[in-house]
């Protein structure tokens, strides 16, 4: 049992770091739509020092790893079935 309590242990911690990077990776699109290529942090990809595009593509990028951390965290944060409960289903 003791290997799996720690698979427990680690998907909770996995779960955590999801929604952490999930909610860190739309903050990042959110700036990639609003500010243009010259205003972006440089160590972004795309900073253009004196640019005025936008870098839409990224914004979209961003969001959709975004999305998909997301999802992940959910799929995994619900309950579990056992091995029985699962054999009985079937």
């Amino acid at each position: 049992m003791a290997a799996r309590e720690a698979f427990v242990r680690y998907r909770k911690l996995l779960v955590a770091l999801a929604i952490i990077l999930g909610t860190a990776l739309i903050v990042v699109a959110v700036i990639y739509w609003v500010e243009p290529a010259g205003s972006l942090p440089s160590f972004f990809p795309g900073h253009e020092a004196g640019s005025s595009h936008h870098h839409v593509k990224h914004g979209i990028a961003a969001f959709l790893v975004g999305l998909a951390c997301f999802a992940f965290a959910w799929f995994n944060s619900g309950p579990k079935k056992s091995a029985a409960q699962a054999s009985d289903a079937g």
